[in-house]
């Protein structure tokens, strides 16, 4: 499981990109290179990190599913994802 902190810091991070998304747009489509430099480095969306919504792991991340692949081989041999079977030959 990942660190609470780094899971609450991604959230501040989505609410930062998601207040200043329409500022962001406005700036670029000026063209205003010097106006988005003076918004918060958070605000870019960028800096937003996919994790695993069961355990918060960012590598090897699954974004079709969600999850990484740690979970959703787990999720997958307990037959909680529908569709998907182990394979074996």
């Amino acid at each position: 499981m990942a660190k609470v902190a780094w899971l609450e810091r991604n959230k501040k991070k989505a609410a930062v990109v998601k207040k200043y998304a329409a500022k962001r747009a406005e700036l670029k489509a000026k063209g205003d290179y010097a106006g988005l430099s003076k918004l918060p480095r958070n605000a870019s969306p960028v800096r937003l990190v996919n994790r695993c919504k069961m355990s918060g792991r960012r590598h090897a991340f699954l974004r079709k599913f969600g999850v990484s692949r740690l979970t959703f081989r787990e999720m997958a041999l307990n037959g909680l994802i529908p569709g998907v079977t182990k394979s074996s030959w």
